[in-house]
This record gives C-alpha cells, sequence and structure tokens, in this order.
C-alpha cells in the first residue's frame, strides 16, 4: 500500500488527480488539516510521510514543498511550472523517447508537462530527435482549449450566468510571446529559438487541440504527407496512450472540422497529419485535465512505483 499526498488538492490538477486515485486500492491517501494547509511543518510533514506526493501549487510554493522533502525515498511529481526545464527532474512525457522512460522510472524527482507544451512537444520533438528538421526551423503553433486550463477564477467567470458576452467569443492571450510553456517547448525539443506561439480560450470546459504548420521545403529531410504520416505512426508505434489517427488530410475531419473536447476524461492523445505534400498541417488532440495535467501525472507515478502505466486510467 503506497501513501500518496496532494500539496494543493483543492485546485482544479489536485481535484482531477484524487478523483482518478478514488477507486484504486493500492494506494492510501494522506489528508491535511484544512486550516493547516498552507503551514510548512506540516505540509513537510505529510510530504516527508508519503510514497509519492504530487505538488498543485504555485511555482514558489512548489519550489518551497520541494525543500521541504528530506526523505529520499519521497517521489515528487510536480504539475507546476517550476521544474519542468530543471536537469534535476525527469520530464513527464514517456512516450517521447526510451530515454524519458527510463528517466521517469528511476527519479524521485518529476516533472509534469504543460498542456500546450504536451500537444507542441508531441509533434516537434521527434521531428528534430530525427534530423527531419533543424534546430533553428522557425515554428509556429496555435492552441485551442477549455476555459478549465486556466485555473478556478476563471472557470468563475466563464460560468458566471452574469459574465460579460465577450466570454462567449474565442479570445487569444499571451500575445507578448511571453506564454509560461515557451521555456519547456524550446528546450525539450531542443529548438534555438522559441516558436511563434498562439494560444486561445475558447467556451467550453475542456479539451485542447494544439497545432504546427510545417513547410516541407524547409525540411532538412523533405517527406511527403503520407511519408511523414508513415513516420509518426512507426515513431509512437509502442504507446499505450498516444496514437496517430489512421487517416491523413481532411478524411480525418468531422463535417470539416476538428473537434477539440473528443478526449474528455481520457489520459489518451491523438495525433493528426493534415494538409498536403508543400503544406502540411500538424495537429495533437488531448484532454488538457487528462494527458495534458492529473492523467499525465498519474501515469507517471505508475511509472516511478514500477506499476503498468495505465492503472487507473
Amino acid at each position: 500500500m503506497k501513501k500518496i499526498f496532494i500539496d494543493g488538492r483543492e485546485g482544479t490538477t489536485g481535484l482531477q488527480i484524487e478523483d482518478r486515485l478514488a477507486k484504486r486500492s493500492d494506494i492510501e491517501m494522506i489528508s491535511i488539516d484544512e486550516s493547516l494547509r498552507k503551514d510548512p511543518a506540516a505540509r513537510s510533514k505529510c510530504i516527508n510521510e508519503s510514497d509519492v506526493t504530487f505538488l498543485c501549487l504555485p511555482d514558489d510554493a512548489a519550489r518551497e514543498s520541494v525543500s521541504l522533502c528530506n526523505n529520499l525515498d519521497t517521489i515528487i511529481i510536480d504539475a507546476s511550472t517550476a521544474h519542468r526545464t530543471s536537469p534535476e527532474f525527469a520530464y513527464g512525457f514517456p512516450e517521447l523517447s526510451v530515454k524519458f522512460r527510463e528517466k521517469i522510472k528511476n527519479s524521485k524527482r518529476i516533472a509534469v508537462p504543460g498542456c500546450h507544451a504536451s500537444g507542441f512537444i508531441s509533434l516537434v520533438y521527434p521531428l528534430v530527435k530525427e534530423g527531419l528538421i533543424e534546430p533553428s526551423y522557425p515554428l509556429s503553433s496555435f492552441s485551442v482549449s477549455g476555459y478549465s486550463g486556466a485555473g478556478k477564477k476563471m472557470i468563475v467567470k466563464y460560468q458566471d450566468p452574469e459574465r460579460s458576452p465577450s466570454f462567449d467569443s474565442p479570445r487569444q492571450y499571451a500575445l507578448g510571446q511571453t506564454h509560461k510553456h515557451l521555456p519547456e517547448m524550446t528546450a525539450v525539443c531542443g529548438l534555438e529559438n522559441p516558436p511563434l506561439f498562439s494560444p486561445l480560450i475558447c467556451d467550453y470546459y475542456a479539451g485542447m487541440a494544439v497545432s504546427v504548420p510545417i513547410y516541407s521545403r524547409l525540411m532538412k529531410k523533405k517527406m511527403s504527407l503520407t511519408e511523414l504520416h508513415n513516420f509518426y505512426k512507426e515513431y509512437y508505434s509502442d504507446t499505450r496512450f498516444l496514437k496517430v489517427v489512421e487517416t491523413m488530410g481532411s478524411d480525418v475531419l468531422t463535417d470539416g472540422f476538428l473537434e477539440a473536447n473528443t478526449l474528455i476524461g481520457t489520459n489518451n492523445m491523438q495525433l493528426f497529419i493534415c494538409g498536403n505534400d508543400e503544406r502540411i498541417l500538424l495537429c495533437s488532440r488531448f484532454d488538457n485535465l487528462g494527458k495534458g495535467a492529473s492523467g499525465a501525472a498519474v501515469q507517471c507515478m505508475n511509472i516511478a512505483l514500477g506499476l503498468a502505466e495505465d492503472t487507473g486510467l
């Protein structure tokens, strides 16, 4: 029986992790008195008594929690942005390569990828790793997300019956190109420069679709649409949760559209290879609260504990 503590369980990700663990008989949850949830001594006690602690906190609080852990056997799984580019933390995306999976398996410190970053990296990392594009390729990306990814305060605003009509419209943000996921998108993919990134928050609860356009003429190794589709199918052929959709181009669409909310409640991710031989559009679809947050966190825990990675998922 493994003891699990969620530091910051009141937030969206913390509650989702708790829900995913609720039906499991192989774990015991450590609880903290509500009045002490911000008390360092009380949190330290819970962290050091646990086999696994999930951090669902703002960045500074996550760094503090890591400093409170002196039990060398406790596994810390951080869902914040604080440690995603730290060499001391395994980056929690096991599908990317054997190297990533082994580091998760053998590490006591794991950083859960950001939601937008997960979609982008799933598409771009293989291209750079296998030499299909140069690290200097001028990448861009746009990402559509449900409002749950913006946190509890934004959820309240979107669900307010007296809200402004502006919330009815998709809303683009981070126009200054300083989005907090850009450092990990750049570092994990080994890029020389951050991509031009355009995220949008929209009036639906959950689900995400991240797209990356590629000009085949700018590729280091030029590929047709069919060749690139086959490349991704082979690259991710042995993964449990990440699947490349069999069809290509417009055949993947439903009435001409690619919906972003079809994988809600799962830890699945789908990749779509669209466009034509000259202008290829790569798309990644998943639940921003699943593979983009709590599902990925639980998957990492399973791997770190030596369990089947889909346990409880």
